[in-house]
């Protein structure tokens, strides 16, 4: 098995708590109690080590002076994910940044969203970097790789879910009812959704933007249209 590094304190933090997957060690090189109680809880030994060699371990990332080795992302089922009540679920199209995927993940984690559903090819996988930009949070969110979304979509809709896909020119997210089992699709900023994907949608759904540019970031939009989605809801 090969062992991915997670680097940064939260999402180290992140890792531990959740214990979605294994952590072999934990590598400090600026003495982090923090890091060092949540490791002890995990029955862990902090690794003391150079600045350079946690450098080295990270790869470049903007480490903050920890690393861990961990067992490979745990990617969950779409089966998984729809078995919750009334899911509202997240679907990315080709998203190829790991920092967009990662700031989504960290919306999706704070909206208690009950998954986000992400393509196998052409698309960013949780990889080390979006766990760092997602500041842990990816260890908590179910995240599925699917490798046909026009099917995922029809599989959702099979579950009993309204699918609507983000798309300049749709109906306004406040004129929808979002109460209910969802899922929200977006696309990557450059192509948005792709032509077959979103005719699979039941609707489309549009941020209105009363400024010059045309439309939001992907993880920007996703956390609008999440919380809208749990405002209407009911909070909590």
């Amino acid at each position: 098995m090969k062992l991915e590094t997670v680097y940064g304190i939260r999402p180290v933090v992140e890792a531990l708590r959740s214990r979605r997957r294994k952590v072999f060690e934990v590598i400090d090189a600026v003495g982090n109690e923090e890091v060092a109680k949540a490791a002890a809880a995990c029955g862990l030994h902090v690794k003391r080590a150079s600045r350079q060699r946690v450098e080295e371990l990270a790869g470049g990332g903007v480490h903050q002076g920890i690393v861990a080795r961990v067992e490979p992302y745990p990617y969950s089922g779409l089966e998984a994910i729809l078995s919750t009540h009334e899911p509202l679920v997240l679907v990315l199209d080709g998203v190829t940044d790991p920092r967009n995927l990662g700031a989504v993940l960290r919306a999706a984690d704070g909206a208690g969203a009950d998954g986000v559903v992400i393509p196998k090819d052409r698309a960013v996988g949780v990889t080390p970097a979006a766990v760092k930009a997602s500041a842990g949070a990816s260890e908590h969110v179910r995240v599925a790789r699917e490798t046909n979304l026009r099917r995922a979509v029809d599989t959702m809709k099979g579950a009993g879910l309204w699918v609507y896909a983000a798309e300049t020119g749709g109906t306004p997210y406040t004129d929808l009812d979002l109460a209910g089992a969802v899922a929200l699709v977006l696309g990557s900023e450059g192509r948005g959704v792709r032509r077959l994907v979103r005719e699979g949608c039941d609707g489309t759904v549009s941020i209105p933007m009363l400024g010059a540019v045309e439309a939001l970031n992907v993880s920007v939009a996703s956390a609008v249209l999440l919380y809208e989605a749990r405002r209407r809801r009911g909070w909590p």
